[in-house]
């Protein structure tokens, strides 16, 4: 229909994006336009332009498909797939609105009805005060994202509740997340070269995968810290069921509130994305300060672009407020200037694409469970995070590696041995 909202909002989308509309769009009235053979996206109401224009992009759009003000029928990972081709190749200078485009939206959506008072954002969202990076705020942080429900967790991760990338190490038919966490967390022992009787600090613990791990498999003696409530709660009946609340330590503390004696070994992992940029160089001081001479630190880190460096819009605002993710090579020049030796880069950015997919595969097979524990909206923000996580680490857009760092002795020793010990 030639005057229809989708034969009038396509024409200025493409002028706006400067190419070819990737995606079909379907609006309200039922019309739709844009290419045929493409996913489809729904604006089920007028609201869901009202929240482009108030917001326009990344944050807009992941207001509106969280709410329900619109939806995608099709392959939602092809629809991004497309967007991102598009972009990479130039095709797509990036909608942004001068005066101009500004004057045209405007007419255009008094035309279509749609002004109005700007909508509320969905509850899902995040709202944090405070200075960035203190106690309190990081506390905040981590609580939005961790707390939101150990049974949910429990629901979409393997048995081992490890929420990091797994390393797969089989193609065989049954090898699946709870085998490749567990090669995970059998690497990460290896790397810190564990043995009985040793000491253990986990910063940023997590559900206690590694915690639990290294004391039933290497007989360690741990401590892990957490900000997160309910992991604390989920560790503490997970030491209980596994007899292991003599050798294991959990506490809601932060990392600037050790004041322990050094450990034999110190792992950090996917902890220091909410770290900060400006708290980066405390944060290495504190490993290293925890770390015996000739101790082994492994950190397990994400990392994106200096053009990039946070999460985007989308995963500040629901995922993980305050994200900061740095270049691999800034993180590396912190671990030196806090007085680590580098020993290994481990990158396992295509071990994640196949973790966040099994996540997302549980996610959808389970999506009655979802919805009921956590709500549609809720739900709704975990299918936009995993599909889009899967393919930003499978384009290169993220990437994340293991670390294996070293407090050397005085004298330079590093006690390590002249060949690499794991796989």
């Amino acid at each position: 229909m030639p005057n229809s909202p989708a034969s009038r909002l396509v024409p200025f989308v493409e002028r706006l994006l400067g190419g070819t509309l990737p995606v079909g769009l379907r609006t309200w009235d039922g019309v739709r336009a844009g290419p045929p053979d493409a996913p489809t996206v729904v604006l089920r109401n007028r609201r869901a332009l009202r929240r482009l224009l108030y917001a326009p992009g990344e944050l807009g759009l992941a207001r509106a498909y969280v709410s329900g003000d619109l939806d995608v029928e099709g392959d939602l990972a092809d629809g991004f797939r497309r967007i991102w081709a598009l972009t990479r190749s130039g095709a797509v200078r990036g909608a942004k609105l001068g005066p101009r485009e500004w004057a045209e939206a405007l007419r255009l959506a008094v035309g279509l009805g749609v002004v109005g008072p700007p909508p509320k954002p969905p509850v899902e969202e995040a709202r944090l005060s405070g200075k960035l990076h203190t106690l309190l705020r990081d506390k905040s942080a981590i609580a939005h994202h961790y707390d939101l429900s150990n049974a949910f967790y429990q629901l979409l991760m393997d048995e081992s509740m490890a929420y990091s990338s797994a390393y797969w190490t089989s193609e065989e038919d049954g090898y699946d997340l709870e085998q490749a966490q567990w090669d995970k967390l059998e690497l990460i022992c290896r790397k810190l070269g564990l043995r009985p009787g040793m000491r253990l600090l986990d910063v940023g613990c997590g559900w206690g995968s590694l915690l639990v791990h290294a004391a039933k498999h290497h007989g360690v003696h741990a401590v892990g810290i957490t900000l997160s409530a309910e992991q604390l709660q989920h560790i503490r009946s997970r030491l209980a069921q596994h007899d292991l609340e003599d050798r294991v330590e959990v506490r809601r503390q932060d990392y600037r509130e050790l004041t322990d004696e050094p450990f034999d070994a110190v792992a950090t992992i996917e902890m220091g994305e909410h770290v900060g940029e400006e708290n980066y160089p405390e944060y290495t001081r504190t490993l290293y300060r925890m770390l015996k001479p000739t101790g082994r630190l492994v950190l397990q880190q994400m990392s994106r672009g200096a053009v990039a460096p946070g999460g985007g819009a989308f995963i500040e605002r629901y995922i993980a407020p305050d994200m900061t993710m740095r270049p691999l090579s800034r993180t590396l020049g912190h671990l030196e200037t806090a007085g680590f030796e580098i020993r290994d880069v481990h990158a396992l950015r295509e071990h994640y694409v196949r973790t966040v997919r099994a996540w997302e595969k549980t996610l959808e097979s389970n999506w009655d469970d979802v919805v009921a524990l956590i709500g549609e909206s809720g739900a709704r923000v975990w299918r936009l995070y995993l599909v889009g996580g899967a393919l930003a680490f499978e384009e290169n857009r993220m990437g994340v590696d293991q670390i294996l760092a070293v407090r050397s002795s005085q004298q330079g020793s590093s006690a390590l041995p002249a060949t690499r010990e794991w796989s």
